[in-house]
């Protein structure tokens, strides 16, 4: 489902940043999504962590074709060994069972995390193990849909800042900052339309 402030985001940045503007036309049609629920969205992303698009998403249909049915409660049950086998590193099989036995047991609450503002979301994920300020950040855009989250720790980020604007070379992180402040309060959209500029592909969590 499209966001309700995407048209209205993207007026707003279009009229504001030339840059913008052209990957706004270029990608007409195409709108930030989410795949799953809360507990698939994070579980999604450990997966990917550190990996390819096209590597995280193989590692992930094994790992469900092993999970067949994946909740908390299968995930904590399933075999260290057999996730291994999925392709999933030893800690990405604690971090997954960390998250899932969190939630089982209530020490996350995922429903609650919508009354929280976005850092006090960040706040709350990272205390999952394995879950830094990307991930979380991660699950506010895609999943929570948070408008204005720049996830400035995001590598793709980083390079299609410097391809868009300043020519391939590298850019001050006070530089990126201030870019970025020009886009607020719709900065999760802009970071949507920058990563597109480097795959077309529109990613989901």
């Amino acid at each position: 489902m499209t966001p309700h402030y995407w048209t209205e985001a993207t007026r707003s940045l279009a009229s504001g940043d030339a840059v913008l503007e052209t990957l706004i036309d270029r990608f007409e049609g195409l709108t930030l999504g989410s795949r799953g629920d809360a507990f698939t969205t994070i579980a999604r992303a450990i997966v990917g962590q550190q990996l390819s698009v096209k590597a995280a998403q193989s590692v992930w249909n094994r790992v469900c074709d092993e999970v067949r049915s994946f909740t908390p409660a299968a995930l904590v049950e399933a075999d260290a060994g057999r996730l291994r086998a999925c392709g999933l590193s030893n800690r990405k099989v604690i971090y997954l069972r960390d998250l899932a036995a969190r939630i089982g047991t209530g020490r996350l609450d995922l429903a609650a995390l919508s009354a929280l503002d976005d850092e006090g979301v960040i706040a709350q994920l990272t205390q999952v193990k394995g879950i830094g300020r990307w991930t979380a950040e991660m699950f506010l855009i895609f999943h929570m849909a948070r408008p204005d989250v720049f996830p400035l720790d995001d590598v793709g980020l980083q390079r299609a800042l410097r391809n868009c604007y300043n020519r391939g070379r590298p850019l001050s992180v006070t530089r990126m900052r201030k870019l970025g402040a020009a886009w607020a309060p719709w900065r999760s959209v802009a970071t949507w339309y920058l990563w597109r500029s480097l795959d077309p592909v529109v990613v989901q969590y």
